[in-house]
């Protein structure tokens, strides 16, 4: 059995070691949770460019040794050309090619916004090019392809090799790569060599920007150098519920941080320490049902937002909300949003900084679309926009598209600090309320916590099926029960990809760092 990490002075939690690795160094040689996050984030963005890359999005939730917790959003908005006109003929936003790719790359933006984050904490900062090394030397010299690269380029490659760039990126040899073989970006090598020289403002406003603004308008796609000039990441107050453990953190719109915390509100009114296995899924399940219609009713762009969100978080709401739930019968339910490639990461430092911290272009490999001569696959974050003009989601041009990314944390009540997050759309609320629930409340070791037979409400990759899927690991009886209480369950493989890639770190009050990584992954936890 997989054991969780402890360490004095650092801790990083990835779903690639390299990039584990990569933060842990910047902690050795002085550098703060910010700063080995950003190396982390560089490295991950190279060594598993299926589910995330420069050309997406970020959020981050950092939690400092004192003071209230701090977001950033840096997710961007759709293009000034992507308008109802540019989608006439279209059903839906494609989700793939040119016309998917509409909507503004805001995940260096949240590196600049967290490294200056970082000095104003007090840091004495590390050379850019120090935080980028490693990325660039794997971008260069090749990473070994993960299995997780490789079936997901088989899986979609009908979809993508004839998208601009795909094939000569992602199959240069014209055939799928093979796990461990070698895999260079060169041209994405260069575009983060680039970056160190000229800083993470040329992304939007240099060289580099210019570069990206001519490729998008080669490729047909509607977002200009104006539209990328004006990207900046956003800090915010967090949402926060406040549990019988302690306080609980999540991001704000647009992301669907409202539903981890109302999930974990809701079942907080609940039996949940002493419930079985069965109880466990089947209420938490229900609890899902209840948040996700509260996402469905308000979260979009934040100044599209009509309602106090915070409100939708008081004890006396949740309660309602718990007392509807029946422990003995499924409520019906419609349909998720459906999946998401992401990855997760969090790290702890000596100091008492904490990181939270998601990135994402959305589908695997994003819209497909790799940018002339810069390595940089373009997220499709933007296919989540209706092109009903009455939709909550509507089309516009410099709105922010739907986000199921949410990164998590929590100040317990008992002194112990916790980060903690998933990848996988619909399923990264309920990952979370599965970890916190049997690591916080039911007492399960953490590695245990997040190693344990997981489930997802709502569709995966390729399925149209919502049911409710159970990895195979749980007790038959478990599977009987659920089928008896009324929900339509389905089977998983042991350690499916499905139910997401999960990680968390705690700080314990002697001031010793633990931390988890979830075997469906490459990761590692990695500590010092």
């Amino acid at each position: 059995m997989i054991q969780s990490n402890m360490a004095p002075l650092g801790m990083a939690v990835t779903p690639h070691h390299l990039a584990s690795e990569s933060a842990l160094a910047v902690l050795r040689e002085g550098g703060n949770a910010l700063e080995a996050m950003v190396a982390a984030a560089a490295t991950i963005a190279v060594a598993y460019p299926h589910m995330n890359g420069l050309g997406g999005d970020g959020f981050w939730l950092v939690i400092p040794p004192q003071g209230e917790p701090i977001a950033i959003d840096a997710s961007g908005a759709a293009g000034s050309l992507a308008h109802f006109d540019f989608y006439q003929g279209e059903a839906h936003i494609p989700h793939r090619g040119p016309k998917a790719a509409l909507t503004v790359a805001g995940t260096v933006s949240g590196w600049a916004e967290a490294l200056r984050l970082s000095q104003e904490l007090g840091a004495t900062p590390l050379p850019l090019a120090r935080l980028l090394r490693d990325a660039i030397r794997y971008a260069a010299d090749g990473i070994p392809v993960t299995a997780s690269q490789s079936a997901a380029t088989a899986a979609k490659q009908h979809e993508l090799r004839d998208q601009p760039g795909f094939a000569a990126t992602f199959m240069p040899d014209g055939a799928v790569p093979q796990p461990g073989s070698r895999f260079t970006q060169p041209a994405l090598a260069d575009t983060l060599s680039q970056l160190t020289e000229q800083g993470l403002e040329s992304f939007y406003r240099g060289d580099l920007a210019c570069k990206l603004a001519q490729g998008m308008s080669a490729l047909g796609m509607p977002i200009t150098l104006e539209d990328l000039q004006q990207q900046r990441a956003r800090r915010c107050t967090p949402l926060h519920v406040v549990h019988s453990e302690g306080d609980i953190y999540n991001m704000t719109p647009p992301t669907q941080g409202l539903v981890s915390l109302a999930i974990l509100g809701i079942t907080d009114q609940l039996e949940m320490a002493n419930a079985d296995e069965a109880q466990t899924v089947h209420r938490i399940v229900e609890a899902t049902k209840k948040a996700f219609a509260l996402r469905d009713r308000h979260i979009t762009d934040p100044r599209h937002v009509e309602t106090d969100l915070q409100t939708l978080l008081t004890p006396d709401y949740l309660a309602t909300l718990a007392s509807q739930i029946d422990d003995t019968h499924a409520a019906p339910w419609g349909t998720g949003r459906g999946p998401g490639d992401t990855v997760w990461m969090g790290v702890m430092d000596s100091s008492g900084l904490a990181v939270s911290f998601i990135q994402s272009i959305y589908h695997e490999f994003g819209s497909g679309v790799v940018l002339p001569d810069t390595g940089i696959t373009w997220q499709n974050r933007g296919a989540a926009f209706s092109l009903q003009p009455d939709h909550l989601l509507a089309l516009a041009p410099g709105k922010q598209p739907f986000h199921t990314l949410n990164p998590a944390a929590a100040r317990l009540k008992d002194g112990r600090t916790l980060v903690y997050g998933s990848m996988g759309g619909d399923g990264q609320p309920q990952t979370q309320a599965a970890i916190f629930t049997r690591h916080v409340i039911q007492g399960l070791p953490l590695q245990q916590a997040v190693s344990a037979p997981r489930w997802l409400l709502g569709r995966t990759w390729g399925q149209a099926s919502d049911s409710l899927k159970l990895e195979s690991r749980f007790a038959p009886e478990t599977f009987e029960r659920l089928r008896q209480l009324g929900h339509e369950v389905e089977s998983l493989e042991d350690y499916s990809e499905a139910v997401g890639h999960a990680g968390a770190i705690v700080r314990h009050n002697n001031g010793m760092l633990e931390g988890a990584f979830d075997p469906r992954s490459n990761g590692s936890a990695a500590g010092f």
